[in-house]
């Protein structure tokens, strides 16, 4: 069974994609700010993280150059209210291997996550 990493901040939002993701299969655990995603990443071994960029504490793209720059080849998922183009090649260029924009399908969600898992 996959163990995914939930990095949103959001209440709702983690719940909706923990409750969904367990449905569908999943063991899901959930950080909250950017200092608890970048510690939980880097301690436990995940199958994949959905990654959201406006974390308090350290934001998003903090965390995947720092996971990154671990050489941590876990694939990472950008979940997040920006759409700009931007924002999206910003993301990839720091080895985020998917960037999908809010509001999203829940289908939309896990056809990403199946690609990885």
């Amino acid at each position: 069974m996959a163990t995914i990493l939930i990095a949103e901040d959001e209440p709702r939002i983690a719940a909706f994609m923990s409750k969904g993701l367990q449905k569908a299969g999943y063991l899901t655990h959930t950080a909250t700010d950017g200092h608890q995603a970048l510690a939980l990443a880097l301690a436990v071994h995940f199958d994949l993280i959905l990654l959201d960029i406006s974390l308090p504490g350290i934001d998003g793209w903090s965390v995947l150059r720092e996971f990154r720059s671990h050489s941590l080849k876990t694939p990472v998922i950008v979940v997040t209210a920006f759409d700009g183009v931007e924002e999206r090649n910003h993301s990839l260029t720091l080895g985020a291997n998917e960037y999908l924009s809010k509001p999203f399908r829940f289908k939309t969600l896990l056809a990403y996550i199946r690609r990885y898992v």
